[in-house]
C-alpha cells in the first residue's frame, strides 16, 4: 500500500471525530500545564525525574528527554503498540509549543501574587491538565510512550483502576525524582495523586460519553 493511500485508509479508520478531539485535548493539557506553571510550586512527576536525573548523569535534559522516550516507546511498541497512533506524534511534538502559546498569553494577563493564589492556580492547572489528557487518551489515536505505561498497566490488570496504574507511573518518577536529588515540590506530590483519579473521572464522566456518542 503506497504512503498516501495508508494515511488515508488510517484516517477513515481511526475518524476524524476522534482525531479532532486527540488534537483539542493536546490542546487543552497545553494550557493545563501552562497554568500548573504559573503557580511556582513545582514540576510534574515525569519532567521532574527527568531533570534530575540529567542533571546526576551530567547530560542536556533535552537529550536525556529524548533518551528517556526512547525507552518508553521500545516498552509501547513491545506491549502496547495498539496506543500508538497519530496522537503518539502530535503529542511528542506539538504539545510543548501548545503550552508555551497558552503559557506566553497567561503570562500577560495574570501572576499569582499569594501562597493562596498559586495553590488555586496549581488546582485548576491540574483539573485542566487531566481533562485534555483523557480527551486525547480516551480518543484511542494514539498516546505518548509515557502516557501509554499507565494505559498498558490498565489493560493488562483490569481488577485494578486505571488512576492507580497513572499514580504508579507517576509516584514511581517522583520517587526516582526525590532519590536523584530534585526538587519534589507541592506541584509534584499534587500531580502524583491528582492527575490519575482526575483523568479516571473525566474518562468516566465527560470524554467517553463525547467520543462515543
Amino acid at each position: 500500500m503506497k504512503g498516501g493511500n495508508f494515511v488515508s485508509e488510517y484516517l477513515r479508520r481511526v475518524g476524524w471525530k476522534r482525531i479532532l478531539f486527540m488534537i483539542l485535548g493536546n490542546v487543552i493539557a497545553g494550557m493545563g500545564i501552562a497554568i500548573f506553571k504559573l503557580s511556582l510550586l513545582g514540576n510534574d512527576p515525569y519532567s521532574g525525574m527527568n531533570m534530575a536525573l540529567a542533571e546526576r548523569l551530567n547530560m542536556s535534559y533535552p537529550l536525556f528527554q529524548m533518551l528517556i522516550n526512547i525507552v518508553y516507546f521500545a516498552i509501547e511498541l513491545a506491549f502496547g503498540r495498539h496506543f500508538i497512533g497519530i496522537g503518539t506524534i502530535v503529542n511528542a511534538v506539538f504539545l510543548g509549543y501548545f503550552n508555551s502559546f497558552w503559557y506566553w498569553v497567561f503570562h500577560q494577563f495574570f501572576t499569582p501574587e499569594t501562597f493562596a493564589a498559586q495553590l488555586l492556580t496549581l488546582a485548576v492547572g491540574v483539573v485542566i491538565c487531566s481533562f485534555g489528557l483523557s480527551l486525547y487518551q480516551t480518543s484511542d489515536a494514539g498516546v505518548s510512550p509515557y502516557d501509554s505505561i499507565a494505559m498498558i498497566l490498565d489493560s493488562r490488570l483490569p481488577k485494578v483502576p486505571y488512576f492507580w496504574c497513572r499514580m504508579i507511573c507517576d509516584g514511581t518518577c517522583a520517587l526516582v525524582c526525590f532519590l536523584a536529588g530534585g526538587i519534589v515540590g507541592i506541584g509534584t506530590l499534587a500531580t502524583t495523586f491528582g492527575f490519575g483519579p482526575v483523568i479516571h473521572f473525566f474518562n468516566k464522566n465527560c470524554s467517553e460519553k463525547l467520543i462515543n456518542s
